[in-house]
C-alpha cells in the first residue's frame, strides 16, 4: 500500500496501536494469545485488520447478501448475539482507515490494535523474526515505538526491543499503552542507532 493521502488524526481518547509485521510473522497468531489478557486486565480492545484480498462474510442466498447485491448500502445484519455491517467499495483503492476508526471509536474501546495498515502514520509495534530474511522497518519508519523479537538487534535511540516470547511481558506493554497515548502520537525524532 503507498503512503495514504491522508494524514491520520490521532485523536487523545481514542488509543491507537499499528501492529506492523512481514508476512508469515505470526501477526493473528500473537494476537490470539494477547487479546484474552487484555481482555482479563479490564481492558476492552478493537483491532482493526486489513485484508489485502477481496473477502466476503455474508453468505450467498441468505437475505443480507441478496440485499447487498440488489445496492444496499450499507447493508447492517443485527442479531441479539451480534452484528454485520457489509459495504461495498469498488470506487477505494485501499481500506480508508480514518473511516474504519471512526466507526471503531462510536463502541469507545480502550485501545484499537489496527493490524495491515504498515505505511499509515501511526505508533507501532513492529515484529520481527530475522529466520525470515525480511528487513525491518524501523529504520526507515519514524513511527515504530518498539520491534518484539526473538533475536538481538540494533535498534534506534528510543526504540524499545520486547521479547517476541515473552507473552507476559507483551501483555504489560500494551495494557500500558493507553496511558502513554497521549505522549506517544507523533513519530519519534530521529537519532542514532543502538545495540539493545
Amino acid at each position: 500500500m503507498s503512503q495514504p493521502v491522508n494524514a491520520l488524526s490521532l485523536d487523545e481518547h481514542l488509543p491507537l496501536l499499528g501492529i506492523a509485521a512481514w508476512s508469515g510473522t505470526g501477526k493473528t497468531t500473537l494476537l490470539e494469545a494477547l487479546l484474552p489478557r487484555l481482555n482479563a486486565r479490564g481492558l476492552r480492545v478493537a483491532v482493526v485488520k486489513h485484508a489485502h484480498h477481496g473477502f466476503d462474510v455474508d453468505q450467498p442466498g441468505k437475505d443480507s447478501h441478496r440485499l447487498r447485491q440488489a445496492g444496499a448500502s450499507p447493508m447492517l445484519v443485527a442479531s441479539r448475539a451480534r452484528l454485520a455491517l457489509m459495504m461495498e467499495t469498488p470506487d477505494q483503492d485501499e481500506a480508508d482507515l480514518q473511516a474504519l476508526l471512526a466507526m471503531v471509536a462510536a463502541q469507545r474501546p480502550d485501545l484499537v490494535l489496527v493490524e495491515g495498515f504498515k505505511d499509515w502514520p501511526l505508533p507501532k509495534l513492529e515484529m520481527h523474526r530475522p529466520a525470515l530474511g525480511k528487513p525491518l522497518r524501523v529504520d526507515n519508519d519514524p513511527w515504530v515505538r518498539a520491534v518484539a523479537t526473538d533475536a538481538s538487534l540494533a535498534l534506534p535511540e528510543g526504540v524499545e526491543c520486547l521479547d517476541l516470547n515473552d507473552l507476559e511481558a507483551m501483555t504489560d506493554w500494551i495494557a500500558a499503552w493507553p496511558a502513554r497515548w497521549p505522549a506517544e502520537r507523533h513519530p519519534r525524532p530521529a537519532g542514532e542507532v543502538t545495540t539493545s
